[in-house]
């Protein structure tokens, strides 16, 4: 006789102390977890991309599912960037000025060729690549990406957020990141 499995998935809890009624880990994890599970994403999608991510958000892939069920389409209310499609020099300055307005701490994800390296358009009108004017955490591969790997890529910057370090934005390094992409 097969073993009944659950429906769901159960998740390990971190490292920590625990005790009948009692549980204890660092503040690190719990805030990471908490991050984690209420990612805000603010989706800056032109192109073929933003269909995509459109078919993500839709019932039969369900984004929401991972914890972005509410899109932002204020940066001061976003956390993720979610940048699909091509994006021509023009966009530049105004994809620039949109991470500046988001809060801290914040992610960036290049979904589609077009976002990542400028696709096929090798021209004088498109950027070739959004991490020449933010910096980016994931970049999805696809032209365009199905919604599979979109969900993977969110996937991914869950993991980042979850096991992200609350000092890493205060880092030497960080700042010096910073300063290359000219934001304060």
């Amino acid at each position: 006789m097969s073993e009944i499995k659950p429906a769901y998935n159960v998740v390990e809890t971190p490292d920590g102390y625990s005790a009948p009624g009692l549980f204890a880990t660092s503040l690190d994890k719990v805030i990471g977890l908490a991050r984690k599970n209420s990612i805000w994403p603010l989706p800056f999608a032109t192109s073929c991309c933003g269909i995509e991510f459109m078919a993500t958000m839709g019932a039969h892939y369900d984004l929401g599912r991972f914890g972005a069920e509410r899109l932002s389409f204020s940066p001061r209310q976003a956390d993720l960037l979610m940048v699909m499609g091509t994006i021509a020099k023009k966009m530049a300055p105004i994809v620039h000025q949109v991470y500046e307005q988001m809060t801290e701490p914040k992610w960036v994800i290049a979904v589609g060729a077009c976002a990542a390296s400028g696709g096929i358009f090798d021209t004088y009108s498109v950027l070739q690549g959004i991490d020449r004017v933010v910096p980016v955490d994931v970049y999805v591969p696809g032209c365009p990406p199905r919604p599979e790997q979109i969900i993977e890529g969110f996937l991914k910057i869950q993991d980042l957020v979850g096991n992200e370090s609350l000092r890493r934005r205060y880092s030497p390094e960080y700042r010096e990141l910073l300063k290359k992409y000219r934001i304060a």
